[in-house]
């Protein structure tokens, strides 16, 4: 005897004929009040309420240089120039992204391990984690372009297929950020409602939402509105801060036309509860590199 295999409610449907808002079905704090970890309970519910929570200070001096150097030892390897985890800029053909930077760098590797990084993310996700997704951003001066808004979430759920709010990312500067070099900006407090957006998915729509988002991009009525309920918080702070936010944040960045750039790392941490199933509204899934299925837990 053969059975069907289960079938997981689809509790945020998206891409479909119309865009429909709906309220977010799953919890922000994944842990038990008062669980031990190194974010503090007012700072926790500062999370919880905004979706976000700035750390002036995750990394120091000295750790910035190293993750620095790395960086800059990556994007101008020919051999990652060739590889199919580095997004190019258009304009300049240079390397704006890595994907995958924990396995292809033992000092990435290294950070992704720190227990001042995977602690937060146990802690608020209230479990064991393992890594949807890992890059370094480089975001030079003199017309590197932005990331339209978008919901991460939207992206995982529907070509990625993770199942629920169960994931968060933090972004580590590397550099200055500034409040004019393109900065991260976040809708407070948008991730509490989930944004479903219209139009079907493209085969193998990666390959140019990468370079430029389009499937699950929001209208602009919706942006506007999301925009008049939160307000827009735009983050700027020394190398070595970090932002951490939700999954389901309204957010995004603008292009950088000053002569300063703005790098970073980012790291996505999933819940091992929370493991990938196929997309849910996507005809494939996109590669492993963007969207893990390796659920080890970080250990």
């Amino acid at each position: 005897m053969t059975f069907a295999p289960e079938r997981i409610t689809d509790l945020y449907p998206t891409r479909g004929a119309t865009e429909v808002a709906s309220p977010r079905q799953d919890p922000v704090v994944w842990s038990a009040p008062g669980a031990p970890g190194p974010i503090s309970a007012g700072h926790l519910a500062d999370y919880e309420r905004d979706g976000f929570l700035a750390v002036d200070q995750l990394i120091t001096p000295e750790e910035v240089t190293l993750y620095r150097g790395e960086l800059e030892r990556l994007i101008s390897d020919p051999e990652m120039l060739a590889d199919e985890r580095s997004i190019v800029e258009p304009k300049s053909r240079e390397i704006r992204t890595v994907f995958e930077v924990h396995k292809i760098s033992q000092i990435f590797a290294g950070l992704v391990s720190d227990p001042r990084v995977v602690g937060r993310a146990r802690q608020i996700l209230g479990s064991d984690v393992y890594v949807h997704q890992s890059r370094i951003n480089v975001k030079p001066g003199f017309g590197a372009s932005g990331f339209y808004w978008h919901s991460d979430f939207e992206t995982w759920h529907a070509e990625d297929g993770l199942p629920n709010m169960r994931t968060v990312s933090v972004s580590i500067a590397l550099t200055e950020n500034y409040d004019t070099n393109g900065g991260l900006m976040i809708m407070p407090g948008s991730h509490k409602k989930f944004l479903g957006c219209a139009g079907a998915t493209p085969k193998d729509n990666y390959k140019k939402s990468l370079q430029m988002q389009d499937a699950g991009t929001p209208s602009d009525e919706a942006l506007t509105e999301f925009a008049d309920a939160h307000g827009i918080r735009l983050f700027t702070g020394k190398a070595g801060s970090a932002t951490w936010f939700d999954c389901n944040c309204m957010h995004g960045s603008g292009d950088n036309i000053t002569p300063y750039p703005r790098s970073n790392v980012f790291i996505v941490f999933n819940s091992v509860e929370n493991t990938a199933v196929e997309p849910f509204a996507a005809p494939v899934r996109r590669p492993d590199f963007l969207g893990a299925r390796d659920f080890t837990p970080v250990r």
